[in-house]
């Protein structure tokens, strides 16, 4: 007998599941999938790229149209929001945002990947017109049309953390003055303090102003209102961080857990039989501080969405869970994180030893050789890798990927020194910088 899947989200979280799942069962496994936007299965850790102008076309951050989705045999509802869900009845009511008509669809089984959006803390006029966050194809659209329309020579992004750095990259691209400003004491609170001084003063060289501490209390045509006082500002985009799209899941009784993200076991499952969910909208495992966390990340929606959808599928999978890797760049500076910080491994109880090493990405005397600052953080005793920190010029980002298999393999931070990393001097000095980090724990 045809089982029906409905799914609510139509990005990442919901439509990697809903291939996996109709891949493995076929005729078997009727799929709906609800999207109130208009577009699925898109990459918005490009937007900033496409604001940028590096990007030339939203439809090029399109991974798998609706057309395509269609022709798999997802039936794709474009505009369809969903409105409730009813797990005693297995009924989800949706609404069609252009027919403006309701109607409610029963399914046998469902997956919730409605992601997640940009904080908007209630400040005043922080809702008004030229205030933006983007977390979509479609916020991508306006924002862009509203910097067409206007002179946009004084921007200002609220938040340092990733999505405000590369938005403001993005303007400085299209020849705008930013402005950063940030209630915390410095930008990218995801690395430690000495590794973001690094990343401040390469804004710096960028002349991007960067205002930390700053409290803002409004919102108003042409400005921001600080406690500081007024910061021009013909746009404003927030980068504030996202909060996961949980409602829906709450109203219906769903258990929720950190930041409110929607509770899943290691197979995805929900508090409710056949109610599964992936993605930003639902929580993670750390598997270096053994509890649950909120990770906001592609990578992370689409591994969670897979094993949903081999799970759905009728095969077995499990999510091992996430240790916060990320990369980032701002201009020429690019960034890297995993695992704990030398903060965060404190916080949580560690007794910690620290390696740092500031080396170049290619051998010294190689053209194009640049700074480079690694940072590792094992716990002392055991020696074991809780985290690494990457700083540094053009080549420099992919390397936590070293640390983080380090990190995931729990291997210990002095280990790294042996590892056969490849060598050749357009590429590495002799001592990769991971490495020369780690000797300094040794």
């Amino acid at each position: 007998m045809t089982e029906r899947l409905v799914v609510i989200g139509g990005d990442a979280g919901g439509m990697a599941a809903a291939a996996q799942a109709k891949r493995m069962r076929g005729d078997d496994l009727e799929v709906i999938a609800l999207e109130r936007g208009t577009r699925t299965s898109y990459a918005a850790c490009g937007i900033p790229f496409f604001v940028g102008g590096e990007i030339g076309a939203l439809d090029d951050l399109v991974a798998r149209s609706p057309e395509e989705h269609r022709r798999r045999g997802i039936d794709v509802r474009l505009r369809h929001e969903a409105t409730g869900i009813d797990l005693d009845a297995r009924r989800v009511e949706v609404a069609d945002l252009d027919a403006g008509t309701a109607t409610s669809i029963g399914f046998d089984q469902l997956v919730i990947g409605t992601g997640a959006r940009p904080l908007r803390p209630p400040i005043p006029g922080i809702d008004g017109p030229g205030i933006h966050g983007v977390q979509t194809l479609d916020d991508a659209q306006r924002l862009v049309e509203a910097a067409g329309e206007r002179a946009c020579r004084e921007v200002v992004v609220v938040g340092a953390g990733y999505i405000g750095l590369e938005m403001a990259e993005a303007f400085c691209r299209r020849g705008s003055k930013v402005t950063v400003l940030d209630a915390a004491p410095q930008v990218m609170r995801t690395l430690d303090a000495d590794m973001a001084e690094l990343v401040l003063a390469a804004m710096a060289g960028y002349d991007i102003d960067v205002r930390l501490g700053v409290s803002i209390t409004g919102f108003e045509p042409g400005r921001v209102v600080t406690a500081d006082g007024d910061v021009p500002a013909d746009l404003v985009v927030l980068g504030m961080g996202v909060t996961p799209n949980s409602e829906l899941a709450a109203a219906a009784g769903l258990t929720l857990g950190v930041r409110n993200a929607i509770r899943v076991d290691r197979r995805q499952r929900t508090s409710a039989p056949g109610v599964w969910a992936a993605g930003d909208c639902c929580e993670s495992f750390h598997r270096v501080l053994g509890e649950p966390t909120h990770v906001a990340l592609g990578t992370v929606a689409n591994r969670q969405a897979r094993v949903a959808g081999i799970n759905i599928g009728g095969g077995y999978a499990s999510f091992p869970g996430v240790i916060g890797t990320a990369v980032t760049k701002i201009c020429e500076t690019e960034i890297g994180r995993t695992g704990l910080t030398e903060a965060e491994a404190v916080a949580a109880g560690f007794a910690v030893e620290v390696g740092k090493a500031t080396a170049t990405t290619r051998a010294h005397y190689y053209p194009g050789s640049v700074p480079i600052t690694v940072k590792l953080v094992t716990e002392r005793g055991t020696g074991r890798l809780l985290g690494g920190q990457i700083v540094g010029g053009p080549g420099s980002g992919k390397r936590i990927d070293t640390i983080a298999t380090a990190v995931w393999a729990r291997m210990a931070g002095a280990e790294l020194i042996d590892l056969d990393l490849s060598y050749a001097p357009p590429f590495s000095p002799v001592w990769d910088p991971v490495q020369t980090a780690a000797r300094q724990l040794a």
